[in-house]
């Protein structure tokens, strides 16, 4: 009788055993689904980026970044241009407003090393409303939202193609690179 019991034991420990195998081997040996996501996304939706430009809040006077949503071929060709174009154009937020001039043209810009020549219109100029305050303001709009760029430490501004520059007062000449400045 013990010999019965002793083999009908050591049969239901193997019993046990061997589904304990079965399970454990059939889990490892499991099949990975492919996870479907609900939408695809589209090959527009791909090329899609997010870019900071600075606006003059209008409360404050003070720069504040806006995240706009473009498409990353148009900065293919001529990013900094078109950064800078995005800037002339007025902000998505109602509280913002540009700081560059109205009319004011981008005629080229150009990196060199790690410092973007860019070559703005008169109009840069001649339509600014003036005083040092507003005047910085301006230029760091462009200079802050250029040195976004990882290759950018510095904006060079030439106005019609001329390096010697400055605003209408004096006070701020275009003679040397603006680079970022923490607030």
């Amino acid at each position: 009788m013990k010999k019965k019991l002793i083999i009908i034991l050591v049969l239901v420990i193997l019993i046990i055993i061997g589904v304990m195998l079965y399970f454990y081997f059939k889990e490892k040996n499991a099949t990975v689904e492919d996870y479907q996501p609900e939408e695809e996304i589209s090959s527009e939706q791909m090329r899609q980026t997010i870019v900071s430009l600075y606006y003059k809040n209008k409360e404050t006077g003070e720069l504040m970044p806006e995240g706009r949503i473009i498409d990353s071929k148009e900065l293919l060709n001529e990013p900094y241009k078109k950064l800078v174009e995005l800037l002339i154009e007025q902000p998505k937020n109602d509280k913002l407003e540009s700081a560059i001039p109205k009319d004011t043209k981008v005629n080229k810009a150009e990196l060199k090393n790690d410092i973007v020549y860019l070559d703005l219109s008169k109009e840069f100029v001649d339509n600014h409303v003036g005083g040092e305050k507003e005047e910085s303001t301006t230029i760091y709009s462009i200079v802050n939202t250029l040195t976004e760029l990882t290759e950018v430490n510095g904006v060079k501004i030439l106005i019609d193609g001329k390096e010697d520059g400055e605003f209408k007062d004096g006070k701020i000449k275009f003679t040397n690179p603006f680079v970022k400045t923490e607030n």
